[in-house]
């Protein structure tokens, strides 16, 4: 978490505070044996009744003392831990959200997910720790030695070999368990993506009556991670066993030795019961610190883990941050030179692509299954680098635009509708937060939902279910359309938007789009020639490849494929 101590600048009172609250709690903790000590060999051997009742409160009030640095301590690393967390995990969110899609594809969000929750949490649970334990464990162990051997030095020899049979427990068990906790937190990745799957899933899982075959697979995953929880927690359940065998030991030898010192004379009772005490403060201090050991190797695999994600920077920066300039006369808005992309492997989704498309115009994309229009439409707000080639958006190379500019130019309705839990106004304003209704109403006339919001009781008010759950296909999707329409954008880009619409709403809403959005550059992908052969452009692609560009009566002359796809559409 020290790799993170930018996130902690902010909390430097609470985390010098915090552990010199705890060591002054452990100098108070070291003087109380000594007190015992005095009270047995002074108070009661003389019978002085005075002074063991002034000894007695002298003990109190270092135990209230204590007590009171406890709790701040305890604020402290409350404050600071919490803190850390909520830093250390806005920054993260917020750095996930400069990835390109390459990296979003590389990393599964059910990774993400674990990292931004279980992981931050292991570390802001040990930074709790290193503020109430880090000091006050060693100083205990360290000063219960020093404190022994000032009483009786060669009896306290054996507080040396203690801690060193007991440190040698500790490290032969932590090493151990060790390896296992980076395997539980990438078995903890490999259940929430399994989780995520099947929440997000259920409708197809029941529809092919597939619950036994997911819960079984849920209960293989889960048995895994129960079976490395168990192995590591049967190493560390030696731990107590040991520690407490070498510490009783030592206590048993301190005390027949200090018996036969004090028949001798050499040696006072209270000494005897101060060395004890001494003991088990070393001991509990060793146990201690073998739970830190344990909470930090758990913090290093999720601080990897953390760092990993940050170590990833967006693959597709803006190469010159110039300022926007209004798009020069007669130059194409989106201009492809010689592009290809591909998205790993060495095999390309889309080769030596070059077309123009000019302003206002309305340009169907169209091609078999995998043919890549999913991928060209991707490369036009720079969600994926191009491999080769160049790109431009009103005569300016995409790589010269910052993100926010180039997209605040561009809308687009994806290929999966996704609207967000919350009402319907809530996810219409996205691109525009100070849209008002009478525009979100204008979008909706446009997408056909006009009579659809009229119809609902709260309106605009009406609440979406998590991924618009609620509402049918062809309605999100319209939803998603006019969500995209709203910001009145530069570009539009419908990718395969109509899937879900009938013949008839199809038509009317490319007819509606054709007459209300006449200054917008309009991008169709469709797998229906129906929808898009009366777009002034066509792109015909194939496997990746420009098979055809031009109207639909010039494909159906010079492009085979393009009449193959047509005659058995029956379009």
């Amino acid at each position: 978490m020290f790799k993170f101590r930018s996130h902690l600048k902010q909390y430097k009172f609470q985390l010098i505070v915090g552990p010199l609250c705890k060591l002054a709690e452990a100098v108070f903790e070291l003087m109380i044996p000594l007190i015992m000590a005095k009270i047995i060999d002074t108070g009661i051997a003389r019978s002085d009744l005075p002074y063991i009742i002034q000894m007695g409160f002298l003990m109190l009030l270092l135990c209230v003392l204590g007590l009171v640095l406890a709790l701040i301590c305890q604020y402290c690393a409350s404050v600071a831990s919490q803190g850390f967390g909520t830093s250390l995990r806005s920054h993260l969110f917020s750095h996930i959200n400069t990835f390109s899609y390459k990296q979003l594809d590389e990393l599964p969000a059910s990774s993400m997910i674990t990292r931004i929750t279980s992981d931050i949490n292991q570390l802001q649970l040990s930074l709790a720790m290193v503020i109430r334990l880090v000091t006050r464990a060693p100083f205990l162990a360290i000063g219960s030695i020093i404190m022994a051997m000032t009483i009786h030095f060669k009896l306290s020899l054996i507080f040396l070999a203690a801690a060193f049979l007991i440190g040698l427990t500790l490290y032969l068990i932590m090493s151990k368990s060790v390896s296992f906790y980076k395997a539980i937190q990438n078995k903890l990745d490999d259940i929430s993506l399994l989780a995520s799957e099947n929440l997000s899933g259920n409708r197809v899982i029941r529809a092919l009556n597939r619950q036994q075959q997911e819960c079984k697979r849920f209960e293989k995953n889960t048995g895994q991670l129960s079976s490395l929880v168990i192995k590591v927690s049967k190493i560390s359940a030696l731990l107590n066993p040991l520690t407490y065998t070498v510490a009783n030991l030592a206590i048993v030898y301190i005390v027949w030795n200090g018996a036969k010192s004090v028949d001798s004379g050499g040696m006072l009772t209270g000494e005897i019961v101060a060395l004890v005490n001494y003991m088990t403060q070393i001991l509990l201090s060793m146990i201690v610190l073998a739970m830190l050991v344990v909470y930090f190797t758990k913090a290093a695999a999720s601080q990897q883990r953390v760092r990993d994600v940050f170590n990833m920077r967006n693959d597709a920066p803006p190469t010159v941050q110039e300022q926007d300039a209004p798009p020069i006369p007669d130059t194409p808005v989106i201009s492809f030179r010689n592009v290809s992309f591909s998205y790993g492997g060495g095999v390309d989704a889309l080769f030596d692509l070059s077309f123009d498309i000019y302003k206002n115009e309305t340009v169907g994309i169209i091609g078999g299954t995998g043919s890549g229009k999913t991928s060209l439409i991707n490369l036009i707000p720079h969600f994926y680098k191009a491999s080769r080639g160049s790109i431009y958006v009103n005569g300016r190379n995409v790589n010269s635009y910052p993100p926010k500019a180039l997209r605040q130019k561009i809308s687009i309705a994806p290929q999966n509708s996704v609207l967000m839990s919350g009402t319907v106004r809530e996810n219409m304003i996205w691109g525009k937060p100070d849209a008002q209704d009478t525009e979100i109403m204008e979008a909706m006339r446009i997408v056909q939902l006009e009579d659809f919001i009229h119809n609902l009781r709260d309106g605009f008010s009406t609440q979406i279910y998590q991924s618009g759950k609620n509402l049918s296909g062809g309605q999100k999707q319209r939803m998603a359309i006019a969500r995209a329409i709203i910001p009145k954008p530069e570009i539009l880009i419908l990718d395969d938007s109509f899937s879900a619409l009938d013949y008839i709403t199809d038509k009317r809403l490319r007819q509606a789009l054709r007459d209300n959005a006449k200054d917008t550059t309009t991008l169709i992908v469709s797998q229906r020639i129906a929808t898009i052969k009366d777009a002034d452009k066509i792109i015909f692609l194939d496997d990746g490849c420009l098979a055809g560009f031009g109207t639909h009566p010039e494909l159906m002359a010079s492009c085979n494929a393009y009449k193959e796809m047509y005659d058995s559409q029956g379009a």
